[in-house]
């Protein structure tokens, strides 16, 4: 078994907001989580995982947040929201499940390609380049097969281009064409992926969606199955406080410094769990 694995949940603008928090704060009390030997991320944690592979820090991370810089605005409409819903929820089978919500995503009217691109390079604040002698794994799902996939950096595609296919939110943003393929968010099936780290000693799973909408598995479940296979795990959550200062649109921008406090003041609660697991 490979020792330690990071897994970055998705979240959209808050819930990355909330993750850079929490990573901050646990750094402060000396616990820095992107060292790990292994990072999965998914949706908006392919894009945290990204760049806490590539060096840029907890703290810078979390100064961003506090601040307007890589901002992206992202819209959605209730008709929007009501497809998605009626796609997620319309099998209790997953697979059928996220076949549904491909053919929405591929049947939807949104922006062009090119305007998802652009957005990803913002989101990632410079970084270009897979990170030399780190395993970073990045997940997306085929929106017509339902299949996901798992790129890193012998995949033969570009890190933007990977962190785009797998943030491609399905009915809000359109697939991306990559590989000969359409790649929706890696969140479709699962807004965690912790069944990844399979293999790793240890494990530390910040999921801001503990579930996704649909028939699919839990993080925590995800994370019992880690643990009944062997692995230490500890899977982080946003706390009462920090689901307030979250609220219900995940893409509010208006909140992310709030949700990035909250996720910083959390991490004094959940120190002593991630020590437990974690390598000093």
């Amino acid at each position: 078994m490979t020792d330690t694995a990071l897994v970055l949940g998705g979240g959209g603008v808050l819930g990355g907001a909330w993750a850079i928090g929490l990573l901050a704060g646990l750094a402060e009390a000396g616990i820095d989580l992107s060292r790990a030997d292994t990072l999965i991320g998914t949706s908006a944690g392919s894009v945290l995982g990204a760049r806490l592979a590539s060096g840029v820090t907890a703290a810078e991370l979390y100064a961003e947040q506090l601040s307007d810089a890589g901002r992206v605005e992202v819209g959605v409409t209730p008709g929007q929201t009501a497809r998605f819903l009626l796609a997620a929820l319309g099998s209790r089978d997953p697979d059928r499940s996220v076949r549904r919500l491909g053919r929405a995503a591929l049947a939807s009217r949104t922006v062009a390609e090119s305007a998802v691109h652009e957005a990803i390079a913002v989101l990632l604040g410079g970084v270009r380049d897979w990170p030399a002698g780190r395993d970073l794994r990045l997940t997306a799902v085929d929106a017509e097969t339902g299949e996901q996939a798992v790129f890193d950096a012998g995949s033969g595609v570009t890190l933007p281009e990977a962190v785009a296919a797998g943030c491609a939110v399905p009915v809000v943003w359109p697939p991306v064409s990559l590989a000969g393929r359409r790649w929706m968010d890696g969140g479709s099936r699962s807004t965690a992926n912790l069944h990844l780290a399979r293999g790793h000693r240890r494990v530390v799973a910040i999921a801001p969606i503990p579930k996704a909408v649909g028939p699919h598995p839990s993080a925590p479940a995800q994370a019992a199955e880690l643990a009944a296979a062997g692995a230490r795990v500890a899977l982080l959550v946003p706390d009462r406080a920090a689901r307030r200062a979250i609220g219900r649109n995940m893409l509010d921008q208006s909140r992310r410094a709030a949700a990035a406090r909250a996720g910083r003041a959390q991490a004094a609660a959940c120190a002593g769990d991630v020590r437990a697991v974690w390598p000093g």
